[in-house]
């Protein structure tokens, strides 16, 4: 097992991950940087998660390797279906599961992504728009999301 941690516009990113492919992704507001090379198991993954906070990648070709039940992967499946730019509520991702009342095993189940980012968790906001819960902080996510935001707001006046 390999693990790389790299600094981001958003604090601190860990990648760790296997020949199998990543196994995780997650942000951190202590640690260091990791100090030499990149191992050439997460050399790509790196290199796209920079393009990514450069404004440079929307969509990302890693293999992902995350370690969870068959409900949580399913759930993580379902999370790649999500477009860059674009969100869906956690009963939207209910119901694409077959079953709208797995919304707070759904929700739960995304609060447990292990690789942020990559399977994007940030995505998923309440039925009525707001940021709900992630893992890397709600501070986090709005930034995200603003990244990944077709529209940029400006004032009128």
């Amino acid at each position: 097992m390999e693990q790389y941690t790299l600094e981001t516009p958003l604090g601190l990113l860990t990648v760790t991950g296997t020949v199998a492919g990543i196994s995780c992704i997650a942000f951190s507001d202590q640690g260091t940087i990791s100090k030499g090379a990149v191992p050439s198991l997460l050399q790509n993954a790196v290199v796209q998660l920079q393009e990514y906070f450069a404004g440079e990648r929307i969509t990302f070709e890693v293999n992902l390797n995350p370690h969870g039940t068959d409900f949580q992967k399913k759930v993580w499946n379902q999370l790649l279906t999500i477009p860059f730019g674009k969100t869906r509520s956690y009963q939207e991702i209910a119901t694409q599961l077959g079953d709208p009342k797995v919304i707070r095993a759904a929700a739960s189940a995304n609060g447990k992504n292990p690789i942020a980012i990559m399977i994007p968790c940030h995505r998923v906001i309440g039925s009525d728009g707001s940021l709900t819960g992630y893992a890397g902080g709600l501070h986090r996510k709005k930034k995200l999301l603003d990244l990944e935001s077709p529209v940029t707001q400006t004032t009128l006046f």
